[in-house]
């Protein structure tokens, strides 16, 4: 596994994890949770586990989050599209033949969607899990305290067991109002296939069946699972689905 920080188009560096040698047919970018990273159980469970198969993987951190070196104020979901753009560019430089796919969970399956619908990806295949299809609907209600140090500081320290302390804007909230993908996703962009739990107490299971059913992705709900899916079993059934989806 190679670590390397490619320039965004934004000024500031992107830190990612890849396995590609140049050789393969498969390449998959890894797209992380919201206040997760590069190196999250499910993305180390992929690049450990593809390889093996012939399937290359390049993981990234989005801004704020990980590794990355700039914080809150570089978020917005434009910004995130970019880097998004800049690590499959890199793909093609060191495999230009590799088919690309596109693994998302949670936050990071709302951004690939929103990359389907408003970019130029190179890839049409896009494994969703625990998608967070209604993102724009988890941050509306805030504490008063929160909106308070909102309205008087322009943002808000949010911490919900992530790696590290978010510093979350307005422009950010209003970025993700803007950003709907029952709205902006169009039927067809891509071969879509999702996982989720039936207990996810974060991304809404309802909302996730009934994207499923309007856009015509795969849709597979695991019994009494969470948001990770880190019950017993469950890791392995995302791998197992993953990889015969890519092949």
């Amino acid at each position: 596994m190679k670590k390397e920080m490619l320039k965004s188009r934004n000024g500031y560096e992107i830190p990612c994890l890849h396995t590609l040698t140049g050789n393969e047919r498969k390449a998959v970018l890894v797209i992380h949770g919201f206040g997760s990273s590069k190196g999250s159980p499910t993305a180390m469970m992929l690049t450990e586990a593809l390889p093996q198969q012939g399937i290359g993987t390049l993981a990234f951190d989005f801004p704020a989050h990980g590794d990355s070196p700039v914080d809150g104020l570089k978020l917005t979901i434009e910004n995130c599209l970019d880097d998004l753009a800049s690590a499959e560019a890199r793909i093609r430089e060191l495999a230009p033949d590799a088919e690309i796919g596109y693994f998302g969970s949670s936050f990071g399956a709302y951004t690939v969607l929103n990359y389907l619908a408003e970019r130029q990806p190179a890839g049409r295949k896009a494994f969703l899990r625990s998608a967070a299809v209604e993102m724009p609907k988890l941050f509306r209600h805030k504490t008063e305290a929160e909106q308070r140090q909102l309205e008087e500081e322009g943002y808000v320290i949010v911490d919900r067991d992530y790696l590290r302390p978010l510093k979350l804007t307005q422009a950010f909230f209003d970025d993700l109002d803007a950003h709907d993908v029952f709205r902006l996703y169009r039927a067809g962009l891509a071969d879509l296939a999702m996982v989720h739990g039936s207990e996810d107490e974060t991304a809404s299971p309802e909302a996730a069946r009934r994207f499923a059913k309007e856009f015509g992705a795969r849709l597979v709900m695991i019994p009494g699972g969470d948001h990770s899916l880190s019950h017993p079993g469950m890791p392995e059934e995302v791998l197992r689905l993953a990889a015969e989806f890519f092949k």
